[in-house]
């Protein structure tokens, strides 16, 4: 650049490529987190789609079994191997613990707690789908225990699954039993929440 270019201002060309890369770095380093952000949205919005289905499903199918089944003889879906025979259980999935209702109820909704927390860093989609059944599930028995009899806290749920020589249960039960599952399948692949994937 001559002294006149100088003297009136002209910029230089290496200064305006200088402030162009400066610009852009700083353009996509604002850009990072909003598009992080924007994936934790979509992935809070899947968690919660997955539990509204989850509790949805099981709740008409506590109403509708309640209303037509309760007091009635088991309907055979595959002869004796699977019926639908309505039980109110007071225990913990499948019938186990009766005495200890409460504390189900409680564990419930320090689970619902735990899902909360860790949807605050959630990023991974796999993790959502599972951490929604796990929401729904426990949402659909801890809605038993508040509201139907004895209430208190100990209300009984409903189960209606009878497979034959296995434990009675429900769909809230099934989408627990699932979002576990597929918990430990990604938890063994070193898929965090997160999206970070680790190998030990």
């Amino acid at each position: 650049m001559t002294e006149a270019e100088q003297a009136i201002g002209v910029p230089d060309a290496d200064s305006g490529d200088e402030a162009g890369t400066a610009a852009d770095a700083a353009r996509t380093g604002a850009g990072q987190p909003e598009a992080a952000a924007g994936n934790r949205r979509r992935q809070i919005v899947v968690l919660l789609s997955v539990a509204a289905f989850a509790y949805l499903l099981d709740l008409v199918s506590k109403l509708l079994v309640v209303a037509h089944l309760e007091h009635h003889a088991p309907v055979e879906l595959l002869g004796s191997w699977l019926q639908l025979e309505v039980i109110r259980n007071r225990g913990a999935a499948f019938g186990f613990g009766e005495a200890m209702t409460i504390v189900f109820t409680v564990i419930a909704a320090v689970v619902i707690a735990v899902i909360a927390r860790i949807a605050r860093k959630l990023y991974s989609l796999p993790w959502a789908i599972a951490l929604g059944m796990l929401l729904g599930g426990a949402f659909g028995n801890l809605t038993d225990r508040l509201f139907r009899s004895p209430g208190g806290l100990q209300g009984a749920v409903v189960d209606f699954i009878a497979p034959a020589h296995f434990a009675v249960f429900n769909l809230a039960d099934s989408a627990i039993v699932c979002g576990g599952f597929l918990i430990v399948i990604l938890s063994f692949r070193g898929l965090d929440p997160d999206g970070t994937i680790h190998r030990d």
